[in-house]
Protein backbone atom coordinates (compact mmCIF):
# COMPACT_ATOMS: atom_id res chain seq x y z
CA UNK A 1 0.00 0.00 0.00
CA UNK A 2 1.41 3.38 -1.03
CA UNK A 3 -0.20 6.67 -0.11
CA UNK A 4 -0.30 10.00 -1.97
CA UNK A 5 1.05 8.76 -5.27
CA UNK A 6 1.02 10.34 -8.72
CA UNK A 7 0.62 7.99 -11.67
CA UNK A 8 1.69 9.61 -14.93
CA UNK A 9 0.18 8.18 -18.09
CA UNK A 10 1.27 8.79 -21.64
CA UNK A 11 -0.88 7.29 -24.35
CA UNK A 12 -2.11 3.90 -23.16
CA UNK A 13 0.83 3.11 -20.85
CA UNK A 14 1.96 4.08 -17.38
CA UNK A 15 5.01 6.33 -17.65
CA UNK A 16 5.90 6.79 -13.99
CA UNK A 17 4.69 6.25 -10.43
CA UNK A 18 5.96 8.32 -7.50
CA UNK A 19 5.14 10.41 -4.43
CA UNK A 20 2.88 13.44 -4.78
CA UNK A 21 5.28 16.26 -3.90
CA UNK A 22 2.51 18.86 -4.17
CA UNK A 23 0.22 17.09 -1.72
CA UNK A 24 0.07 19.95 0.77
CA UNK A 25 -0.97 22.45 -1.89
CA UNK A 26 -3.74 20.27 -3.31
CA UNK A 27 -4.25 18.76 -6.80
CA UNK A 28 -5.10 22.04 -8.55
CA UNK A 29 -1.62 23.42 -7.84
CA UNK A 30 0.22 20.70 -9.72
CA UNK A 31 2.19 21.85 -12.70
CA UNK A 32 0.53 20.48 -15.80
CA UNK A 33 0.88 21.36 -19.43
CA UNK A 34 -2.05 22.58 -21.50
CA UNK A 35 -2.61 19.09 -22.91
CA UNK A 36 -2.39 17.35 -19.54
CA UNK A 37 -5.46 16.11 -17.68
CA UNK A 38 -5.31 15.69 -13.91
CA UNK A 39 -7.67 13.16 -12.33
CA UNK A 40 -7.87 13.46 -8.56
CA UNK A 41 -8.48 10.10 -6.89
CA UNK A 42 -7.00 11.17 -3.57
CA UNK A 43 -10.08 10.12 -1.60
CA UNK A 44 -10.18 6.66 -3.19
CA UNK A 45 -8.04 3.52 -3.18
CA UNK A 46 -6.53 2.88 -6.62
CA UNK A 47 -5.66 -0.61 -7.84
CA UNK A 48 -4.62 -2.23 -11.10
CA UNK A 49 -7.54 -3.25 -13.27
CA UNK A 50 -8.81 -6.64 -12.07
CA UNK A 51 -8.40 -9.89 -14.05
CA UNK A 52 -10.86 -12.78 -14.25
CA UNK A 53 -9.00 -15.88 -15.42
CA UNK A 54 -12.13 -17.98 -15.96
CA UNK A 55 -14.65 -15.94 -17.91
CA UNK A 56 -17.17 -16.70 -20.65
CA UNK A 57 -18.22 -13.47 -22.33
CA UNK A 58 -20.12 -15.13 -25.17
CA UNK A 59 -23.77 -16.08 -24.79
CA UNK A 60 -26.60 -15.59 -22.35
CA UNK A 61 -26.53 -16.49 -18.65
CA UNK A 62 -26.72 -20.24 -18.19
CA UNK A 63 -30.25 -21.61 -18.33
CA UNK A 64 -29.56 -24.42 -15.89
CA UNK A 65 -30.97 -26.99 -18.32
CA UNK A 66 -27.88 -28.11 -20.21
CA UNK A 67 -26.75 -26.80 -23.57
CA UNK A 68 -29.19 -28.31 -26.08
CA UNK A 69 -30.85 -24.87 -26.37
CA UNK A 70 -27.70 -23.53 -28.05
CA UNK A 71 -29.05 -24.76 -31.37
CA UNK A 72 -31.89 -22.23 -31.00
CA UNK A 73 -29.47 -19.27 -31.06
CA UNK A 74 -27.42 -17.99 -33.96
CA UNK A 75 -23.81 -16.95 -33.96
CA UNK A 76 -24.95 -13.36 -34.46
CA UNK A 77 -27.08 -13.50 -31.31
CA UNK A 78 -24.16 -14.92 -29.36
CA UNK A 79 -21.88 -12.15 -30.59
CA UNK A 80 -24.31 -9.36 -29.74
CA UNK A 81 -24.91 -10.65 -26.23
CA UNK A 82 -21.14 -10.79 -25.90
CA UNK A 83 -21.00 -7.04 -26.59
CA UNK A 84 -23.28 -6.43 -23.60
CA UNK A 85 -21.34 -8.86 -21.42
CA UNK A 86 -18.03 -7.22 -22.28
CA UNK A 87 -19.32 -3.78 -21.31
CA UNK A 88 -20.74 -5.01 -17.99
CA UNK A 89 -17.51 -6.83 -17.20
CA UNK A 90 -15.21 -3.86 -17.72
CA UNK A 91 -17.59 -1.50 -15.89
CA UNK A 92 -17.29 -3.80 -12.87
CA UNK A 93 -13.53 -3.17 -12.83
CA UNK A 94 -12.33 -6.26 -14.69
CA UNK A 95 -10.19 -4.76 -17.43
CA UNK A 96 -8.73 -8.12 -18.51
CA UNK A 97 -10.23 -11.59 -18.85
CA UNK A 98 -8.97 -14.98 -19.89
CA UNK A 99 -12.01 -16.16 -21.82
CA UNK A 100 -11.92 -19.92 -21.43
CA UNK A 101 -14.18 -20.96 -24.24
CA UNK A 102 -17.42 -20.78 -26.12
CA UNK A 103 -19.53 -23.52 -27.66
CA UNK A 104 -19.91 -21.51 -30.86
CA UNK A 105 -16.34 -21.49 -32.10
CA UNK A 106 -14.37 -18.24 -32.49
CA UNK A 107 -17.15 -15.80 -31.54
CA UNK A 108 -14.87 -14.87 -28.61
CA UNK A 109 -12.04 -14.20 -31.07
CA UNK A 110 -14.34 -11.90 -33.06
CA UNK A 111 -15.35 -10.04 -29.89
CA UNK A 112 -11.69 -9.63 -28.95
CA UNK A 113 -11.02 -8.13 -32.36
CA UNK A 114 -13.91 -5.68 -32.06
CA UNK A 115 -12.69 -4.54 -28.63
CA UNK A 116 -9.13 -4.11 -29.87
CA UNK A 117 -10.38 -2.10 -32.87
CA UNK A 118 -12.29 0.23 -30.56
CA UNK A 119 -15.68 -0.74 -31.98
CA UNK A 120 -16.84 -2.32 -28.72
CA UNK A 121 -16.18 -1.39 -25.09
CA UNK A 122 -14.78 -4.28 -23.11
CA UNK A 123 -11.82 -5.85 -21.33
CA UNK A 124 -8.62 -7.14 -22.84
CA UNK A 125 -9.29 -10.73 -23.84
CA UNK A 126 -7.17 -13.84 -24.00
CA UNK A 127 -9.31 -16.35 -25.94
CA UNK A 128 -9.63 -20.13 -26.11
CA UNK A 129 -11.62 -20.11 -29.38
CA UNK A 130 -13.44 -23.41 -28.81
CA UNK A 131 -13.42 -26.30 -26.36
CA UNK A 132 -11.38 -29.43 -26.98
CA UNK A 133 -13.81 -32.08 -25.78
CA UNK A 134 -14.70 -35.72 -26.30
CA UNK A 135 -17.94 -36.70 -28.00
CA UNK A 136 -20.86 -36.30 -25.53
CA UNK A 137 -18.40 -34.86 -23.05
CA UNK A 138 -18.46 -31.77 -20.85
CA UNK A 139 -17.83 -29.42 -23.78
CA UNK A 140 -20.21 -31.04 -26.26
CA UNK A 141 -23.84 -30.15 -26.95
CA UNK A 142 -25.67 -32.93 -25.11
CA UNK A 143 -29.33 -33.61 -24.41
CA UNK A 144 -30.52 -33.61 -28.02
CA UNK A 145 -32.89 -36.20 -29.47
CA UNK A 146 -31.01 -39.05 -31.14
CA UNK A 147 -32.50 -38.31 -34.56
CA UNK A 148 -31.18 -34.71 -34.60
CA UNK A 149 -27.92 -35.18 -32.72
CA UNK A 150 -25.91 -35.60 -35.91
CA UNK A 151 -27.08 -32.34 -37.53
CA UNK A 152 -25.65 -29.91 -34.96
CA UNK A 153 -23.75 -27.09 -36.73
CA UNK A 154 -20.04 -27.79 -36.95
CA UNK A 155 -19.10 -24.60 -35.10
CA UNK A 156 -20.88 -25.98 -32.01
CA UNK A 157 -18.69 -29.09 -32.12
CA UNK A 158 -15.55 -27.64 -33.63
CA UNK A 159 -13.19 -29.08 -31.02
CA UNK A 160 -14.61 -32.59 -30.61
CA UNK A 161 -11.81 -35.17 -30.61
CA UNK A 162 -11.62 -38.82 -29.59
CA UNK A 163 -8.02 -39.91 -30.11
CA UNK A 164 -4.47 -38.59 -29.83
CA UNK A 165 -4.36 -37.80 -33.54
CA UNK A 166 -7.75 -36.07 -33.48
CA UNK A 167 -6.67 -33.99 -30.47
CA UNK A 168 -3.56 -32.80 -32.31
CA UNK A 169 -5.64 -31.90 -35.35
CA UNK A 170 -8.27 -29.89 -33.47
CA UNK A 171 -5.63 -28.07 -31.42
CA UNK A 172 -4.00 -26.91 -34.65
CA UNK A 173 -7.36 -25.85 -36.12
CA UNK A 174 -8.29 -23.88 -33.01
CA UNK A 175 -4.96 -22.08 -32.84
CA UNK A 176 -5.09 -21.33 -36.57
CA UNK A 177 -8.54 -19.85 -35.95
CA UNK A 178 -7.10 -17.19 -33.67
CA UNK A 179 -7.15 -18.72 -30.18
CA UNK A 180 -4.45 -17.66 -27.72
CA UNK A 181 -4.40 -20.93 -25.77
CA UNK A 182 -6.24 -24.25 -25.58
CA UNK A 183 -9.08 -25.12 -23.20
CA UNK A 184 -9.46 -28.88 -22.78
CA UNK A 185 -12.43 -30.50 -21.04
CA UNK A 186 -10.66 -33.26 -19.12
CA UNK A 187 -13.65 -34.44 -17.06
CA UNK A 188 -17.42 -34.21 -17.06
CA UNK A 189 -19.12 -30.95 -16.10
CA UNK A 190 -21.68 -29.75 -13.58
CA UNK A 191 -23.73 -27.81 -16.13
CA UNK A 192 -23.55 -30.27 -19.05
CA UNK A 193 -26.45 -32.71 -18.92
CA UNK A 194 -25.51 -36.38 -18.84
CA UNK A 195 -21.86 -35.92 -17.89
CA UNK A 196 -20.25 -36.91 -14.59
CA UNK A 197 -17.92 -34.29 -13.04
CA UNK A 198 -15.71 -36.91 -11.42
CA UNK A 199 -15.26 -38.99 -14.58
CA UNK A 200 -12.18 -38.45 -16.79
CA UNK A 201 -13.03 -37.86 -20.44
CA UNK A 202 -9.51 -37.85 -21.94
CA UNK A 203 -6.56 -40.14 -21.36
CA UNK A 204 -3.26 -38.75 -20.13
CA UNK A 205 -1.80 -39.40 -23.59
CA UNK A 206 -4.56 -37.35 -25.25
CA UNK A 207 -4.04 -34.44 -22.85
CA UNK A 208 -0.28 -34.64 -23.38
CA UNK A 209 -0.84 -34.48 -27.15
CA UNK A 210 -2.73 -31.19 -26.68
CA UNK A 211 0.05 -29.85 -24.44
CA UNK A 212 2.76 -30.82 -26.92
CA UNK A 213 0.91 -29.45 -29.93
CA UNK A 214 0.17 -26.19 -28.12
CA UNK A 215 3.82 -25.82 -27.16
CA UNK A 216 4.77 -25.93 -30.83
CA UNK A 217 2.75 -22.72 -31.21
CA UNK A 218 4.24 -21.14 -28.10
CA UNK A 219 1.19 -21.57 -25.92
CA UNK A 220 -0.36 -23.91 -23.34
CA UNK A 221 -3.43 -25.80 -22.11
CA UNK A 222 -5.97 -24.94 -19.43
CA UNK A 223 -7.77 -28.09 -18.27
CA UNK A 224 -11.36 -28.11 -17.04
CA UNK A 225 -11.10 -30.86 -14.42
CA UNK A 226 -13.41 -31.60 -11.51
CA UNK A 227 -12.48 -35.18 -10.62
CA UNK A 228 -9.24 -36.15 -8.88
CA UNK A 229 -8.15 -38.63 -11.55
CA UNK A 230 -8.78 -36.15 -14.34
CA UNK A 231 -6.82 -33.49 -12.45
CA UNK A 232 -3.86 -35.83 -11.96
CA UNK A 233 -3.84 -36.90 -15.60
CA UNK A 234 -3.86 -33.25 -16.67
CA UNK A 235 -1.09 -32.22 -14.26
CA UNK A 236 1.14 -35.14 -15.26
CA UNK A 237 0.51 -34.30 -18.92
CA UNK A 238 1.84 -30.76 -18.39
CA UNK A 239 -1.17 -28.40 -18.44
CA UNK A 240 -0.66 -24.85 -17.19
CA UNK A 241 -3.82 -24.59 -15.10
CA UNK A 242 -6.58 -26.67 -13.56
CA UNK A 243 -10.02 -25.07 -13.82
CA UNK A 244 -12.55 -25.81 -11.03
CA UNK A 245 -10.70 -28.68 -9.31
CA UNK A 246 -13.82 -29.49 -7.34
CA UNK A 247 -13.13 -33.10 -6.35
CA UNK A 248 -9.35 -32.94 -5.93
CA UNK A 249 -7.67 -35.28 -3.46
CA UNK A 250 -4.46 -34.84 -1.47
CA UNK A 251 -2.36 -36.47 -4.18
CA UNK A 252 -3.72 -34.07 -6.79
CA UNK A 253 -2.97 -31.09 -4.54
CA UNK A 254 0.56 -32.32 -3.92
CA UNK A 255 1.11 -32.76 -7.67
CA UNK A 256 -0.14 -29.24 -8.45
CA UNK A 257 2.10 -27.73 -5.79
CA UNK A 258 5.13 -29.77 -6.85
CA UNK A 259 4.82 -28.99 -10.56
CA UNK A 260 3.75 -25.37 -10.26
CA UNK A 261 0.36 -25.89 -11.93
CA UNK A 262 -2.14 -23.12 -11.28
CA UNK A 263 -5.58 -23.65 -9.77
CA UNK A 264 -8.43 -21.42 -10.93
CA UNK A 265 -11.37 -22.29 -8.70
CA UNK A 266 -14.79 -20.62 -8.98
CA UNK A 267 -15.63 -21.08 -5.29
CA UNK A 268 -18.47 -18.52 -5.22
CA UNK A 269 -20.42 -19.90 -8.19
CA UNK A 270 -21.87 -22.88 -6.32
CA UNK A 271 -23.92 -20.61 -4.07
CA UNK A 272 -25.30 -18.74 -7.10
CA UNK A 273 -26.42 -22.04 -8.66
CA UNK A 274 -28.01 -23.20 -5.41
CA UNK A 275 -29.89 -19.97 -4.71
CA UNK A 276 -30.74 -18.80 -8.22
CA UNK A 277 -31.08 -22.27 -9.72
CA UNK A 278 -33.60 -23.53 -7.18
CA UNK A 279 -35.62 -20.32 -7.41
CA UNK A 280 -35.77 -20.54 -11.22
CA UNK A 281 -36.35 -24.25 -11.71
CA UNK A 282 -32.94 -25.38 -12.93
CA UNK A 283 -32.48 -29.01 -13.88
CA UNK A 284 -32.50 -31.40 -10.89
CA UNK A 285 -29.41 -33.08 -12.35
CA UNK A 286 -27.49 -29.80 -12.41
CA UNK A 287 -28.58 -28.93 -8.87
CA UNK A 288 -27.55 -32.38 -7.62
CA UNK A 289 -24.11 -32.16 -9.23
CA UNK A 290 -23.66 -28.69 -7.81
CA UNK A 291 -24.39 -30.01 -4.31
CA UNK A 292 -21.85 -32.79 -4.81
CA UNK A 293 -19.06 -30.42 -5.86
CA UNK A 294 -19.48 -27.06 -4.07
CA UNK A 295 -18.40 -27.88 -0.51
CA UNK A 296 -15.77 -30.34 -1.72
CA UNK A 297 -14.27 -27.64 -3.94
CA UNK A 298 -14.03 -25.21 -1.04
CA UNK A 299 -12.34 -27.78 1.22
CA UNK A 300 -9.86 -28.50 -1.55
CA UNK A 301 -9.26 -24.79 -2.07
CA UNK A 302 -8.41 -24.38 1.63
CA UNK A 303 -5.91 -27.23 1.37
CA UNK A 304 -4.37 -25.65 -1.74
CA UNK A 305 -3.87 -22.35 0.12
CA UNK A 306 -2.00 -24.21 2.88
CA UNK A 307 -0.01 -26.31 0.39
CA UNK A 308 1.22 -23.29 -1.55
CA UNK A 309 -0.51 -24.12 -4.83
CA UNK A 310 -0.45 -21.19 -7.25
CA UNK A 311 -3.90 -19.59 -7.19
CA UNK A 312 -5.43 -17.26 -9.78
CA UNK A 313 -8.83 -15.58 -9.64
CA UNK A 314 -11.55 -17.06 -11.84
CA UNK A 315 -15.32 -17.08 -11.45
CA UNK A 316 -17.01 -18.88 -14.39
CA UNK A 317 -18.71 -15.64 -15.40
CA UNK A 318 -21.46 -16.33 -17.89
CA UNK A 319 -22.94 -18.96 -15.63
CA UNK A 320 -24.17 -15.98 -13.61
CA UNK A 321 -24.85 -12.38 -14.77
CA UNK A 322 -21.74 -10.46 -15.79
CA UNK A 323 -20.58 -7.66 -13.52
CA UNK A 324 -20.81 -9.71 -10.32
CA UNK A 325 -17.38 -11.36 -10.38
CA UNK A 326 -15.95 -9.43 -7.42
CA UNK A 327 -18.33 -11.25 -5.08
CA UNK A 328 -15.84 -14.11 -5.12
CA UNK A 329 -13.14 -12.21 -3.20
CA UNK A 330 -15.01 -12.61 0.09
CA UNK A 331 -15.27 -16.35 -0.48
CA UNK A 332 -11.53 -16.63 -1.04
CA UNK A 333 -10.93 -14.84 2.26
CA UNK A 334 -13.54 -17.01 3.98
CA UNK A 335 -11.77 -20.14 2.74
CA UNK A 336 -8.21 -19.54 3.76
CA UNK A 337 -6.73 -16.46 2.09
CA UNK A 338 -6.18 -13.02 3.55
CA UNK A 339 -7.27 -9.94 1.64
CA UNK A 340 -3.92 -9.08 0.04
CA UNK A 341 -3.26 -12.50 -1.57
CA UNK A 342 -6.90 -12.64 -2.70
CA UNK A 343 -6.48 -9.29 -4.47
CA UNK A 344 -3.12 -10.38 -5.88
CA UNK A 345 -4.80 -13.49 -7.33
CA UNK A 346 -6.77 -11.11 -9.58
CA UNK A 347 -3.84 -8.79 -10.38
CA UNK A 348 -0.15 -9.77 -10.31
CA UNK A 349 -0.78 -13.52 -9.97
CA UNK A 350 -3.39 -13.57 -12.74
CA UNK A 351 -1.02 -11.67 -15.02
CA UNK A 352 1.67 -14.27 -14.31
CA UNK A 353 -0.66 -17.15 -15.17
CA UNK A 354 -1.51 -15.46 -18.46
CA UNK A 355 2.10 -14.59 -19.23
CA UNK A 356 1.10 -10.93 -19.43
CA UNK A 357 3.35 -9.59 -16.64
CA UNK A 358 4.62 -6.90 -19.00
CA UNK A 359 1.09 -5.68 -19.82
CA UNK A 360 -1.31 -5.84 -16.88
CA UNK A 361 -1.70 -6.72 -13.21
CA UNK A 362 0.29 -3.93 -11.54
CA UNK A 363 0.61 -0.14 -11.47
CA UNK A 364 4.13 -0.03 -12.86
CA UNK A 365 5.88 1.94 -15.63
CA UNK A 366 5.51 0.23 -18.99
CA UNK A 367 2.32 -1.62 -18.23
CA UNK A 368 -1.04 -0.62 -19.68
CA UNK A 369 -2.78 2.21 -17.84
CA UNK A 370 -5.54 -0.06 -16.55
CA UNK A 371 -6.64 1.38 -13.21
CA UNK A 372 -9.68 1.17 -10.97
CA UNK A 373 -10.68 3.10 -7.86
CA UNK A 374 -12.89 2.10 -4.94
CA UNK A 375 -14.21 4.14 -2.04
CA UNK A 376 -13.06 1.86 0.78
CA UNK A 377 -9.83 0.00 1.50
CA UNK A 378 -10.22 -3.55 0.16
CA UNK A 379 -7.43 -4.74 2.47
CA UNK A 380 -9.86 -4.08 5.32
CA UNK A 381 -12.89 -5.44 3.47
CA UNK A 382 -12.51 -7.11 0.07
CA UNK A 383 -16.21 -6.53 -0.60
CA UNK A 384 -15.15 -2.95 -1.39
CA UNK A 385 -14.25 -4.34 -4.82
CA UNK A 386 -17.91 -5.06 -5.58
CA UNK A 387 -18.52 -1.30 -5.88
CA UNK A 388 -15.99 0.14 -8.33
CA UNK A 389 -16.35 3.89 -8.78
CA UNK A 390 -13.76 4.52 -11.48
CA UNK A 391 -12.41 2.46 -14.38
CA UNK A 392 -9.62 3.38 -16.76
CA UNK A 393 -8.41 1.06 -19.51
CA UNK A 394 -5.40 1.97 -21.61
CA UNK A 395 -5.49 5.56 -20.38
CA UNK A 396 -9.15 6.01 -21.35
CA UNK A 397 -11.73 6.62 -18.63
CA UNK A 398 -14.58 4.16 -19.18
CA UNK A 399 -16.47 4.75 -15.96
CA UNK A 400 -16.49 7.62 -13.47
CA UNK A 401 -19.17 7.31 -10.81
CA UNK A 402 -17.39 9.38 -8.17
CA UNK A 403 -19.77 12.30 -8.45
CA UNK A 404 -16.96 14.68 -9.37
CA UNK A 405 -15.08 13.68 -12.47
CA UNK A 406 -11.74 14.89 -13.79
CA UNK A 407 -10.16 18.33 -13.60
Amino acid sequence: MRRSQVVTIRGDRIESVGPDTSESAGPDSRTAGPETTVIDLSDHVVLPGLIDCHAHLIGEVDSGHGYASLVQRSGAQEALSGVRNARETVNAGFTTVRDVGTFRAFVDVALRGAIEAGDVVGPRMMCAGAYVTSSWGGGDVTGLAVDVDEVVPRELRFGVANSVDEVRAVVRRILHGGADFIKMIATGAVLTEGTVPGAPEFSEAEIRAAVEESALYGTWVAAHAHGAEGIKRAVRAGVRSIEHGSLMDDEAIELMAERGVWLVADIWFGDWIEEHGRAHGWSPEVLRKNEETTDAQRRGFEKCVKAGVKLAFGTDSGGYPHGMAARQFAYMVRHGMTSAPAIQSATVAAAELMGWQDRVGAIEPGRFADLIAVRRDPLDDVDALTDVAFVMKGGEVLKDARGGGSS
